[in-house]
């Protein structure tokens, strides 16, 4: 079975800004001679993570609104440089668009099964939706239309 996690980004403001955010890490991390692979620390290892390292993907929620995922090629737990164990989610670097849906604020990750996770944008069922801009798309989510 294929797991899924729901993450809320914080900072970004679209899909670009989350980009630009892990394009910056990558050139930090080949300067510093590490892995450059996009990763997201969280706090804790997710307890269902056989289920997802490697199959699954991170939805992100940007602003409000499901907007993208990023295959999790693996979960690392570590300890940080202050001695807490912490979890690595190694991410692809391709970040692809999925058909926007409304998300409300919550902490930590949600758990989400493969069979309710919205489309690749490029295989959603409204061909003009690809074409949209981002934020048109997040406007017409929030007032319930898409």
């Amino acid at each position: 079975m294929v797991l899924h996690l729901i993450k809320l980004s914080v900072g970004p403001t679209c899909i670009e800004d989350l980009e630009n955010r892990q394009s910056r890490q990558r050139n930090e991390a080949l300067h510093a001679g590490r892995d450059p692979a996009p990763f997201h620390t969280t706090r804790m290892l997710p307890k269902r993570h056989a289920e997802i390292a490697g199959r699954g993907s991170i939805y992100w929620v940007i602003k409000g609104t499901l907007s993208c995922r990023q295959a999790i090629t693996a979960i690392e737990p570590h300890t940080g440089t202050d001695g807490i164990g912490r979890c690595r989610l190694v991410l692809d670097r391709t970040i692809v668009p999925v058909a926007p849906r409304s998300y409300r604020p919550f902490q930590g990750w949600r758990y989400l099964d493969a069979k309710d996770a919205p489309r690749d944008l490029d295989q959603a069922t409204a061909g003009d939706l690809a074409e949209m801009p981002e934020t048109l798309r997040r406007e017409l989510v929030s007032l319930g239309l898409l």
